[in-house]
């Protein structure tokens, strides 16, 4: 029976599969062929992203394609984060670490304070704008899906604010790490804090470090931006009760839930990698150990393919038309909130190094 259960995930994971090797094979043509570049302007990840939201949404993806495609999604994107932290050199992590800390929560507290003014503005409801703050603050679909039973939202104004999110975070997914590059003259901290803060799904994270590192050469940016978000998901554990308080404050009954069900713990895989490339690195390298070298490289690899695999599946559950049906003011507030970010995280930075470097 299990046998059964795990055979019908294969079909979407192929085809997750095959769209990144279509996207890697696209990213040689227009790279060299077409430009007559060394490298293609256009990465594989976003390749995958696009190629998948144009397959999605003019031809019907078959029903039996669905549930791997959800699995490639939710988990392989998983394991393509938790193997990013094989990269992570001996607490590199804690270099921008103590940076990323205030920077989430200068940004997350900015963007509650505008949307609490925009709430009486636009006349939002109270659980939407609650639902697109703590999506656009701490980590896209995955917040929203948590606070929503807290808050008592119904399934309309979870569908609003997940299309909110998701049009705005593939927006920022695919300008942020061409304009960063401009903006903080190819640093990789800046960049990297900038990309982990401002983009709202860890997947969008992914996908823009996974650019950036693809255009620019920079693995440390991919590094510093993932560990960013995966610092800003822990603040799930803290902006969920206070949403409940917030919302509940007042009425005789409280909603129940647990800290334990919303706590990702792929971090804690991401953080095990790290400790495993700091004892390698101890154990093996002083003596040139080739095939732990080798295992790195191979890890790495696997990172790369199952994020692009990761992209394609969400490229695929993109539906545009759906989209374009939710109306405009909540769309304005994402817009808002995703502006709101994306500056303080640039003011913040600026004074961090105008003060403190």
């Amino acid at each position: 029976m299990l046998y059964k259960k795990h055979l019908v995930l294969i079909p979407g994971i192929i085809l997750a599969f095959v769209l990144y090797t279509l996207s890697q094979g696209f990213n040689n043509i227009i790279g060299t062929e077409f430009f007559g570049y060394t490298k293609s302007p256009i990465s594989t990840a976003m390749i995958a992203i696009l190629l998948g939201m144009f397959l999605g949404n003019f031809f019907r993806i078959r029903d039996g394609f669905q549930k791997g495609l959800d699995f490639s999604r939710e988990y392989i994107l998983k394991m393509g984060i938790i193997c990013l932290g094989i990269q992570l050199k001996p607490f590199e992590f804690l270099d921008f670490g103590k940076i990323a800390i205030p920077l989430i929560l200068v940004c997350i507290l900015s963007v509650l304070i505008v949307i609490k003014l925009l709430i009486k503005k636009l006349k939002i409801p109270t659980r939407m704008a609650y639902l697109i703050s703590i999506g656009s603050t701490v980590c896209g679909t995955t917040a929203i899906m948590a606070t929503a039973p807290v808050i008592k939202a119904n399934k309309n104004e979870v569908s609003y604010a997940i299309a909110n999110i998701t049009l705005f975070g593939i927006l920022s997914m695919l300008i942020y790490p061409y304009f960063a590059n401009v903006y903080f003259d190819g640093d990789p901290l800046f960049i990297g804090l900038f990309l982990g803060t401002s983009i709202h799904e860890t997947s969008q994270v992914a996908a823009a470090g996974l650019i950036y590192e693809q255009q620019f050469n920079s693995p440390e940016t991919l590094n510093i931006a993932t560990v960013t978000k995966l610092i800003r998901n822990t603040f799930l554990v803290i902006m969920i009760p206070l949403f409940a308080f917030l919302y509940n404050r007042g009425q005789a009954k409280k909603n129940s839930y647990s800290i334990l069900s919303i706590f990702p713990y792929f971090v804690l895989g991401f953080v095990g990698m790290i400790i495993l490339r700091n004892t390698g690195d101890q154990i093996f390298l002083n003596n040139s150990n080739e095939n732990w070298i080798s295992t790195i490289n191979i890890i790495k690899l696997s990172s790369k393919i199952f994020l692009t695999m990761a992209m394609a599946a969400i490229g695929l559950s993109t539906d545009l038309k759906e989209i374009k049906g939710m109306g405009y003011k909540p769309f304005v507030v994402g817009f808002i909130a995703m502006a709101t970010v994306g500056i303080i995280c640039i003011l913040t930075i600026e004074f961090y190094t105008n003060f403190f470097l």
